[in-house]
C-alpha cells in the first residue's frame, strides 16, 4: 500500500495516528464513527497480514442474536468503497477475510458469549461496537483476551448514562495508552443533506433530552423512551415515623443478572426507595446472609419475591428469611405495576441506590429503527431492582384487562 488516501472526520486522525492500545469514540448520530472504524479495522487488517500475522479481528456487541445483528454489512460496505481494500479480501454472504487467509473477522454477542471469549484464537483487533450497553463482567473477562503483541481494543458508542461500565471506564477514566474523543454530527464534513432533514425532523418533535441523545451524544435523562420518565429523581432522606412501609421486594437472577432486594416506603403519593442490595451469581445458600448483612431489618418484614422461583423461595423461607413469599402475577402484570409506579407523584431514589438509579434510566420502551418512534412495548432488560420494586408493592397493584406487549430481548 502506497500513497493512500483515507477520509476521516478531522477529529478521528489523531485517534488513528497517535501509537495507542485503545482508540474509541462516543457520540450521537451522524458522526460517521462507525464507518470510519469499520474502514479503519479493515486497513488494520491489511497491515497486519502484510507483516505476516495471523490471527482474527474480533468485532462484539453487549446482544447479538444474529449476524443481522453484528457489523458485518458496514464493514462489507467499507471495504467496498474502497478498490484497494476490495482487491486485498475475499468477502462472502457470512464472513470477511484477507485473500491470503491470514486475518479474518469473526462476530460474537458478548452477553451469551462470555465463556467462549477466551478461546478466540489470536485476537489482533477487538472492536467494541454500540459499546454502552456492554457490562463490566464482559470487559472483565474480554479484555486480557486481547493479548498478543500490539493487539489492540477499539470502542465506538453513543452515551446514555453517566455511570455505565464502559462510560467510566474510557471517558471519565480512560487507561493509559488510549485515545478516545467525542464525535458529533457537526464533526463530520460528509453530514448528508438526507440526515440533516431527519436531524431537523427529531428536533421538531421528540422531547429535548432525547434529542440531545440521539444527536448531541449527550446522556440519556428522563427521555420519552424511558419507562419511568419524568418520575424519578435522586435525593437523600431519613424515612419518617408518619410513613407506610417499610416494604419488601426481590428478584432472582438468573445467569449474569443480579438477584435483587430492594427496600421501599410511601408517604402520601410519593414512593421512596431507601436501599437496595444485589449480586449477579449470588449462590442461594448465600443469599439470607447477603441481603441480612446488607439490610438486617429484611428479616423481619415480608418479602415478595418472584415466583418463577417457588423452590427457592421454600428454601430461603426455612433458611434465614422466614417472612419470603411468592408474589401472585397474571398477564400485563408487570405494565400494571408500572403504570402503578407511575401513578405517584414521584419517586425519590435514596443516592446511595446506584444500580436503582442506573435501572431507572435504561429501562425503556422499544423505539422503532425506522421511524424513531416510542412504541408501547417494554425492553425486558435493565430491570431487576425495578421488578423487585414492583414485587415490594404487589398487593396495591390494581389489574387491568388489556396487557401491552413484553418482549425479550436476551442473545
Amino acid at each position: 500500500m502506497t500513497n493512500v488516501n483515507l477520509e476521516m472526520p478531522p477529529k478521528l486522525i489523531p485517534v488513528f495516528t497517535d501509537d495507542v492500545r485503545y482508540r474509541g469514540a462516543y457520540g450521537g448520530r451522524g458522526s460517521a464513527k462507525t464507518r470510519t472504524f469499520a474502514k479503519m479495522s479493515a486497513v488494520r487488517g491489511y497491515m497486519l497480514a502484510e507483516s505476516g500475522k495471523s490471527g482474527v479481528i474480533l468485532c462484539c456487541r453487549e446482544f447479538m442474536n444474529s449476524l443481522s445483528d453484528s457489523s458485518l454489512e458496514e464493514i462489507k460496505q467499507a471495504i467496498r468503497s474502497e478498490p484497494w481494500l476490495e482487491s486485498y479480501y475475499e468477502i462472502g454472504e457470512k464472513y470477511v477475510k484477507t485473500k491470503c487467509g491470514r486475518v479474518k473477522y469473526v462476530f460474537t454477542g458478548l452477553h451469551a458469549n462470555l465463556d467462549s471469549i477466551k478461546s478466540k484464537a489470536r485476537v489482533l483487533l477487538c472492536w467494541i461496537d454500540e459499546a454502552e450497553a456492554v457490562s463490566e463482567a464482559a470487559y472483565i473477562k474480554l479484555l486480557p483476551t486481547v493479548r498478543e503483541e500490539d493487539s489492540e481494543v477499539w470502542l465506538t458508542w453513543n452515551p446514555e448514562i453517566e455511570d455505565s461500565p464502559t462510560d467510566k471506564r474510557f471517558r471519565q477514566n480512560p487507561p493509559a495508552s488510549s485515545n478516545i474523543v467525542e464525535l458529533n454530527y457537526v464533526d463530520n464534513p460528509w453530514f448528508p443533506d438526507v440526515l440533516e432533514q431527519e436531524r431537523l425532523n427529531d428536533q421538531a418533535r421528540l422531547d429535548p433530552n432525547t434529542y440531545s441523545h440521539i444527536w448531541d451524544g449527550a446522556y440519556l435523562n428522563n427521555s420519552d423512551k424511558q419507562v419511568l420518565s419524568g418520575k424519578w429523581r435522586i435525593a437523600d432522606f431519613e424515612p419518617q415515623k408518619d410513613w407506610d412501609g417499610p416494604y419488601f421486594g426481590m428478584d432472582f437472577g438468573f445467569a449474569l443478572d443480579p438477584t435483587t432486594l430492594v427496600k421501599c416506603w410511601i408517604s402520601g403519593n410519593t414512593l421512596y426507595v431507601e436501599k437496595e442490595a444485589g449480586k449477579v451469581k449470588l449462590e442461594l445458600d448465600s443469599t439470607a446472609s447477603y441481603f441480612t448483612n446488607r439490610i438486617p431489618e429484611s428479616r423481619y418484614y415480608v418479602i415478595r419475591a418472584d415466583s418463577a422461583r417457588p423452590e427457592s423461595i421454600s428454601y430461603l423461607h426455612r433458611n434465614g428469611l422466614p417472612k419470603i413469599e411468592a408474589v401472585k402475577k397474571w398477564p400485563g402484570s408487570v405494565e400494571d405495576g408500572i403504570q402503578f409506579l407511575r401513578s405517584f407523584d414521584e419517586i425519590v431514589i435514596n443516592s446511595n441506590c446506584r444500580e436503582t438509579k442506573k435501572e431507572c434510566q435504561l429501562y425503556s420502551y422499544k423505539v422503532d429503527k425506522r421511524t424513531g418512534d416510542v412504541m408501547p412495548t417494554i425492553v425486558d432488560l435493565y430491570n431487576h431492582y425495578i421488578d423487585a420494586l414492583r414485587y415490594a408493592l404487589t398487593p396495591m397493584i390494581k389489574r387491568r384487562q388489556a396487557p401491552i406487549t413484553k418482549i425479550k430481548m436476551r442473545a
